[in-house]
C-alpha cells in the first residue's frame, strides 16, 4: 500500500540500469506516451529552462521515460535517467549485508545538492515483495534516508509521481478485484480529468475550511474522531504546479497522479476518538477491521480483525513521531469510482476520507518520521464544525 513521503525515499533501490520482462503499460500507444510526457514536464512539473531533473521509472515504461527525458530537454532543462525493478530492489536486501542498511546514502545526498525536480512513474509489479524482510532492516533503511528527505523538502524539490498507489498492473487488479482493464480504464480516467474543474473544486474546500475549527469524522464501522484544524493550511493536489504553488513550499510543490486531493496536517496534540478502517492491505496481505484509538493526539492502541501482525512488527521497531496522528485528506476526483464488490482502496475518488499516522511533512506538516500509515476509509461523513463536507462516502459541492 502506498505511503506518501518526500520523493527522495522512492530512490532507494535505483540508479541502475536493468533490462526485465516486465509488460508495458496497458493501453498505451507511442503517440499517447509523448502527449502524457509533454504534459508531465509542460504542464505538471511546469519545468523551466535550466532545471536539473530526475527522471525515475522502470524498463516497462522506457519510451515513455524517453519521451519525458526529450521533453524535459526541449524545455532547456538538464534530465538524468535512473531505472529500478523488483527483482533490484529484491535482491538488496536479501543479498547486501545488513550492515549498509543504516548508512546514509551518499549519493543521493550529493544529487539532490542539485536536482531541482523530479518526475516518477511507478514501477513496481510484485504485491508483497517484501513480505518476508524483517522490520527492523526496513525501519534502518527508511531512517538512513532521513537526511535525504530532509534535504529534499529544504531546497524546495518540485515532485511528479504517476500512479499515486492506483497503477495500473496485473498484481493491483488481482489485489482490488478487478480486472486489469478496469483498473486501467479507471487509472486514465483519473488522470485525464479536467484540471481546471479540480482547482476550482480544491480553491472551493480551501475557502471552506480556512475558517474552520475542528473535524470530525464518523462512519457506521464505529469510527468517530474529532480533530482541531485551526490555522492550518489545506493543501490541493489539482494536477498541476502553478507559480503560486511553487512560491509556498514543499508541500504545494509535488503532484500525485491521478490527482484529485485536498488534505492538511492538524493541529498537534488534538486527536481524539477512534477510526475503524474495515479493510488495510499490507504487503499484499489483508487486514479486517484495523482500529486505532487516539488521546491527546497520540495512538494509544491498534487492534485488527484480523491480519495485524507484520504491520503491528513495522510499527514496534519504528522510531518516535510513529505515534502522532499526522493528516486529514480528502479525494475530490469525480472520474475515479469505485466499483461495488470490488476492494479498491486510492486517494482521490470524490467523498473518500484518508487519516494516517507518523510522516506528515507532504502535507503541510512538521513531522519527518520516516514511519507513515494511512488508512482509507470510504462510506464516512467528515464535518467542519459540524457542518457536513462529506456525508456517507459523497463530496458535498
Amino acid at each position: 500500500m502506498k505511503t506518501k513521503t518526500t520523493f527522495a525515499i522512492i530512490l532507494l533501490f535505483m540508479g541502475f540500469l536493468f533490462v526485465s520482462k516486465a509488460q508495458p503499460m496497458p493501453d498505451k500507444g507511442k503517440a499517447e506516451n509523448e502527449t502524457l510526457a509533454q504534459k508531465l514536464v509542460n504542464q505538471c512539473a511546469n519545468i523551466h529552462e535550466g532545471e536539473f531533473v530526475l527522471v525515475s521509472g522502470g524498463i516497462r515504461d522506457f519510451e515513455l521515460l524517453e519521451d519525458i527525458v526529450i521533453n524535459v530537454g526541449k524545455k532547456g532543462a538538464y534530465p538524468i535517467l535512473t531505472l529500478g525493478s523488483d527483482r533490484m530492489t529484491r535482491r538488496w536486501l536479501t543479498e547486501v549485508p545488513p550492515k549498509y542498511d543504516s548508512r546514509t546514502p551518499e549519493s543521493d545526498i550529493k544529487l539532490f545538492g542539485f536536482i531541482t525536480a523530479m518526475i516518477s512513474v511507478d514501477y513496481n509489479e510484485t504485491v508483497g515483495l517484501l513480505s518476508d524482510i524483517p522490520a527492523e532492516r526496513l525501519v534502518a533503511r527508511g531512517k538512513a534516508y532521513e537526511p535525504v528527505n530532509e534535504l529534499v523538502a529544504e531546497r524546495n524539490v518540485k515532485g511528479v509521481n504517476l500512479g499515486n498507489g492506483l497503477y495500473p498492473t496485473e498484481a493491483n487488479a488481482k489485489l482490488y478485484g478487478l480486472t486489469l482493464k478496469e483498473l486501467s480504464d479507471l487509472f486514465w480516467k483519473g488522470v485525464n480529468v479536467d484540471y481546471a474543474k479540480l482547482e476550482a473544486t480544491g480553491k472551493a474546500l480551501q475557502t471552506k475550511f480556512s475558517g474552520g475549527k475542528e473535524i470530525q469524522i464518523t462512519n457506521p464501522n464505529g469510527t468517530d474522531l474529532k480533530v482541531r484544524i485551526e490555522k492550518r493550511p489545506m493543501i490541493v493536489s489539482d494536477g498541476v504546479l502553478s507559480s503560486d504553488d511553487l512560491k509556498k513550499g514543499f508541500a504545494t510543490s509535488q503532484v500525485y497522479l491521478p490527482a484529485g486531493e485536498a488534505f492538511l496536517a492538524p493541529v498537534a496534540g488534538t486527536a481524539e476518538g477512534k477510526v475503524v478502517v474495515d479493510r488495510h492491505f499490507y504487503q499484499g496481505k489483508e487486514i479486517t477491521g484495523l482500529t486505532l484509538t487516539f488521546k491527546a493526539g497520540k495512538l494509544t492502541s491498534m487492534t485488527a480483525k484480523s491480519g495485524l501482525e507484520p504491520l503491528k512488527k513495522l510499527y514496534d521497531a519504528a522510531g518516535s513521531g510513529k505515534e502522532d496522528f499526522a493528516f486529514v485528506d480528502l479525494g475530490i476526483n469525480p472520474n475515479v469510482t469505485v466499483k461495488p464488490g470490488s476492494k479498491l482502496l486510492a486517494w482521490m475518488p470524490a467523498g473518500m476520507v484518508t487519516v494516517g499516522i507518523g510522516n506528515n511533512v507532504w502535507a503541510g506538516g512538521e513531522n519527518k518520521s520516516p514511519y507513515s500509515l494511512s488508512c482509507f476509509m470510504p462510506g464516512s461523513t467528515l464535518k467542519l464544525d459540524g457542518k457536513a463536507v462529506v456525508e456517507n462516502g459523497v463530496l458535498n459541492k
